[in-house]
């Protein structure tokens, strides 16, 4: 027994099943200890343990070690069920189990069991079925398996995101996301169901062995693209993001948003993968797709007031950052464009990773800010710096990544995107590919706007309202889990041909052009200089604190009220209000967020107080989609007739079905 079992442990792939068993089952135990955060305290330790297993057999697969395919003995019908990693598995695997560790122990301080004894053993639970889950989707060879993994992700991100199910709203996003999700799921038993039918067989399929011509090959992508796409929140698939982010707790909001979203575009990937080549039209489509989704992304963020409303929309123009990349990459595998290929995936991926480690920072830190301030509106608070410090940096670094400034991380995928774009556009016979470039430039300078007014909102100014003063800094369970990513982010910047390094095997097995020509492209590009760059501004930054901190702690130093041009008394509510801040960027893309405004009525000659409200809708759901459901629900409420609560009514359906069957197998 003993032998086997490190046999298994020993091979790259063995450790990562190994690593899924343990999340699967970590919050288990927690349904029977009954001592107050015991089962919390163990599922803890559990995850960290699943995450250095199964990080350690990823970095083997990712440094070239080959890992053994397992088959898992199973009752169904549909051929073996066999579980495989690769280059590709492995990229997504390593920052899931990252991050599912840094929300593992972040929910320990953030939902403790002493505090939250009726939620917390389900929420435990259900985090580490849902990042096995995930490993699954990851591991699997077999469609059935595929679709029985994504089941269990779907459920358990919808129970997790429902925490709070009293809550009205809550009741609302959880619904959307339940039909969006399982519309989704639908779409992906086509895909599967050609998938088997051109096949013949349940187990995927070898790379590059579909043709791709023909109607049920177009009809298969985009049934790929649909269902894996609609968990990933390519637009206009998106609708049940916002939502369910903003009311899950929020370390699951990090792992929904960190590392699920991932899990769709991975879909995407491995489905494409099959053909022998791909259509110059899907690739267009799929470059458009993630254009659209960056650009209406970040331009609903900008118009939010909710905190993690404004988090999930900047998902969603990163989800598009990443789709565009891959659309790049599409369209140079049908034109047979090498630099295409190679900047597009390169970018993807590397995006990929750098959001899988700044927005699950983001989200922790929002969990923070909630707590201490009382409330999701951003518009209610400021000042935090002075109560949330340790917070306020971690933030900022989250903050800066996101926008892609120096000298973090964000920046180093978009610029082979950029580089992508110039050379195709300029050097080779694909002039609309230019136009990716000025697109990338509106969506960075929009996510500056949304960030710089979320950060000054949040901990800058004086608080907005009495309550903020009441909060207090998060304890070191709930920093360290933030410290993490911030590192890594950190790290990315300074550190970018190493980070580069960690994609490049994915890039050139997936690409099929091979390590030599890759890294013979990737070569001109200046990560080193970028690197340096960004360490000598970061040694410049701490020079400069440094100089300033010695001379401030060795003098006195008079504190007074900003410079309010003269008025005697300022008070709170003349700041600056996030509507006030981004109001030209918000007029100028009004339509996405399309603002509800609610002006006040006409006064007569003596006017009275009134309110003004200027709030931010979702289009394509408030009315689009939902007047449509709506339809559908009045078409199909004379159904509701047949449920009578009789039992005999009930029996009597039966025997008409029996009979309608009878007559119909003798025809």
């Amino acid at each position: 027994m003993g032998p086997a079992w490190l046999d298994c442990i020993n091979d790259p792939v063995g450790s990562l099943v190994a690593a899924m068993v343990l999340l699967a089952f970590s919050g288990v135990p927690g349904l029977l200890i009954r001592q107050p955060g015991g089962g919390q305290r163990f599922a803890v330790i559990v995850t960290l343990v699943a995450t250095l297993l199964g990080s350690a057999g990823a970095v083997r697969i990712l440094a070239g070690a080959g890992g053994s395919r397992y088959l898992v003995a199973w009752p169904l019908p549909f051929d073996r069920c066999e579980l495989a990693a690769d280059h590709l598995s492995a990229l997504f695997l390593l920052p899931l189990l990252l991050v599912t560790a840094c929300c593992a122990l972040y929910g320990r301080a953030y939902l403790p069991a002493e505090q939250h004894p009726a939620t917390e053993k389900r929420v435990t639970l259900f985090l580490g079925l849902l990042a096995a889950s995930m490993v699954l989707v990851l591991l699997a060879r077999n469609s059935v398996l595929l679709l029985i993994a994504w089941e269990l992700m779907a459920l358990s991100s919808w129970v997790l995101m429902a925490t709070d199910l009293h809550d009205a709203t809550v009741q609302r996003s959880a619904t959307v996301y339940l039909l969006a999700t399982h519309t989704g799921t639908m779409v992906l038993y086509l895909f599967c169901t050609l998938l088997h039918a051109r096949t013949g067989s349940f187990l995927f399929p070898a790379e590059h062995s579909i043709s791709s011509q023909g109607g049920m090959a177009a009809v298969m992508l985009l049934a790929a693209l649909i269902g894996f796409g609609a968990k990933a929140g390519i637009m206009p698939l998106h609708i049940w993001l916002p939502g369910a982010h903003a009311n899950a707790p929020s370390h699951v909001s990090a792992l929904m948003s960190g590392i699920m979203l991932k899990i769709g575009l991975y879909g995407i990937f491995r489905a494409v993968s099959f053909f022998q080549t791909v259509p110059l039209w899907f690739g267009w489509l799929v470059l458009v797709l993630g254009g659209v989704s960056a650009v209406v992304g970040i331009a609903l963020a900008t118009s939010q007031r909710d905190l993690k409303r404004l988090l999930a929309c900047s998902s969603i123009e990163n989800i598009g950052i990443i789709v565009l990349g891959m659309g790049m990459a599409f369209v140079g595998m049908a034109t047979g464009h090498p630099v295409l290929i190679v900047f597009g995936l390169t970018g993807a991926f590397l995006h990929l990773v750098n959001h899988a480690l700044f927005k699950p920072l983001l989200f922790l830190g929002s969990g923070v800010i909630i707590h201490a301030a009382g409330t999701r509106q951003i518009d209610r608070m400021g000042g935090l710096s002075r109560l949330l410090p340790g917070t306020s940096l971690l933030f900022l670094a989250g903050s800066l990544a996101v926008c892609g400034l120096p000298p973090f991380n964000g920046f180093i995928g978009k610029l082979f995107l950029y580089l992508a774009a110039f050379h195709e556009g300029i050097q080779a016979p694909l002039p609309f590919m230019a136009f990716t470039a000025p697109l990338l430039a509106v969506v960075g300078g929009l996510s500056v706007i949304t960030f710089v007014k979320l950060y000054g909102l949040l901990f800058l100014g004086s608080p907005r309202t009495p309550d903020i003063g009441n909060g207090h800094e998060a304890p070191p369970g709930m920093l360290v889990p933030m410290v993490v990513p911030a590192v890594l982010c950190l790290l990315g910047g300074v550190a970018a041909p190493l980070l580069a390094r960690l994609v490049m095997p994915v890039v050139s097995t997936y690409s099929g052009l091979g390590q030599t020509l890759v890294m013979g492209l990737v070569a001109p590009v200046p990560l080193r200089t970028v690197s340096i760059m960004n360490g000598l501004l970061l040694g410049g930054i701490l020079l400069i604190w440094l100089i300033w901190h010695q001379l401030v702690s060795r003098r006195p130093v008079a504190s007074a009220d900003t410079w309010g041009c003269g008025f005697a008394a300022p008070t709170a509510r003349m700041q600056y209000t996030g509507s006030a801040f981004a109001e030209l960027s918000g007029s100028i893309f009004s339509k996405p967020g399309s603002p509800a405004v609610r002006p006040p009525p006409l006064q007569p000659l003596f006017a009275l107080p009134f309110r003004f409200c200027l709030a931010s809708t979702e289009r394509i759901l408030d009315r689009l989609l939902l007047p449509a459901l709506s339809g559908v629900d009045w078409c199909f409420s004379w159904l509701r007739r047949m449920q009578s609560g009789h039992l005999s009514l009930y029996m009597l359906y039966i025997v008409i079905t029996l009979f309608v069957l009878m007559v119909w197998s003798y025809l």
